[in-house]
């Protein structure tokens, strides 16, 4: 079983390598807009909010927003950022040190507002953003450990896209086609329904946006079949699509949930 805080640490640690070998204006391709240093702020800035939350022991969304609103303000170079990431990364680490996953704790799906799901979503935070460093400095990007990616799997549909599913008035709508996606190199398998995030808020906003969640069963039209790492960086939107058959349209949804992105 995969040590997440372990993955954590190791993970902050090349990403502060590859920030360091990138120009601080340097393009980072898979967070358009942002420059590598845009990018430093960003994770030093994640770290030290769930820090945060972790140490003050905040429960609620009020807590939350209360704990965001201490964090500090940006400085002015990169060294100061960077001094900045290893103390919110090493604040991190400790706190999730000492907890246990069931502990509860804030997290912004209300549905596992524990430790452990903090510790899951900064080992798969950590992960992508290494690999966005590594992209803005030009490097050969390091292979990701394809326990974590099989993970990464599971977490893009039922957390990461699942966070449509927390605004107020908005629901699922499936569609009529399922998909299976195949990793090959650790025998996993997932079945999901692509169909539509839908409705219309309290202030009146509407949603209506692709999306997709796991499913237990049914015929897929489509398979998409890679390694597990394939698999979660095309999810991600940090890898070329693994390969494809069936039914193309069946895959479009798919595709087009994939294509919103996700930091």
């Amino acid at each position: 079983m995969l040590d997440l805080t372990t993955v954590i640490e190791a993970e902050s640690r090349r990403f502060a390598d590859a920030i360091a070998q990138a120009a601080p204006d340097a393009a980072v391709p898979t967070c358009p807009g942002w420059t590598a240093d845009d990018l430093a702020w960003h994770l030093t800035e994640v770290h030290g909010f769930w820090a945060r939350v972790l140490t003050s022991g905040a429960q609620t969304d009020e807590e939350s927003e209360a704990v965001e609103a201490a964090g500090p303000t940006r400085p002015g170079s990169r060294a100061e950022t960077m001094a900045l990431f290893e103390r919110a990364t090493g604040q991190l680490l400790e706190a999730l040190a000492g907890a246990e996953d069931a502990t509860p704790a804030w997290f912004w799906l209300a549905t596992d507002r524990t430790v452990g799901a903090t510790r899951r979503m900064q080992a798969h935070e950590a992960t992508m953003h290494r690999v966005d460093a590594e992209a803005a400095a030009g490097l050969d990007s390091a292979p990701v450990d394809p326990r974590l990616a099989a993970d990464g799997i599971e977490h893009a549909f039922d957390v990461m896209w699942a966070w449509w599913g927390t605004q107020p008035g908005c629901s699922f709508a499936p569609g009529a086609s399922r998909v299976e996606l195949v990793a090959e190199d650790t025998g996993h398998g997932w079945l999901v329904e692509t169909g539509r995030w839908q409705g219309v808020g309290q202030s009146g906003k509407a949603y209506d946006v692709p999306g997709a969640r796991r499913v237990l069963a049914g015929t897929p039209a489509a398979r998409v079949t890679g390694s597990a790492e394939a698999l979660m960086r095309w999810l991600w939107g940090r890898g070329d699509e693994p390969a494809a058959s069936g039914d193309a349209g069946a895959l479009d949804p798919l595709r087009a949930a994939r294509d919103q992105g996700m930091q």
